[in-house]
């Protein structure tokens, strides 16, 4: 140890989360959207449109619906990193299918506003769903 470092204890990092968006989380097919759209619960929001079905898996998968009514590429492509992003530090602990259908005043929202939406929906409705 260096004289500048006497008296530092290590400290202990906790195990951090897997925050990853793994490929088996992607819902991308028809079918499975329509699946969703038609069993899931609608989740209406200033933002988003959310959609959330059980899945039967032991982890959550996430859908995004930004289609060209939404805006040019380049903003649905925003969307969805920010969609995205919102999920991959959100996930839900336990197999729930994910669909949303970004609005246009998302395009002039920051991150904090998606995530703080995302995050209030997904951890309000997801409890509820058991009882349905």
């Amino acid at each position: 140890m260096t004289s500048g470092q006497q008296g530092i204890l290590p400290i202990a990092v906790p195990a951090k989360r897997d925050e990853r968006f793994r490929p088996r989380e992607h819902i991308r097919k028809r079918a499975e959207f329509a699946a969703i759209y038609d069993r899931g619960r609608r989740v209406p929001g200033r933002l988003m449109t959310l959609f959330l079905l059980e899945n039967g898996l032991e982890w959550p998968r996430l859908g995004i619906a930004a289609t060209k009514k939404f805006g040019c590429a380049a903003q649905r492509n925003r969307a969805k990193r920010l969609v995205r992003e919102a999920f991959r530090r959100h996930k839900p602990s336990r197999g729930l299918d994910i669909v949303v259908v970004p609005r246009r005043e998302m395009n002039e929202a920051g991150f904090a506003r998606v995530e703080a939406e995302y995050a209030a929906v997904v951890e309000r409705r997801a409890g509820r769903l058991r009882g349905r």
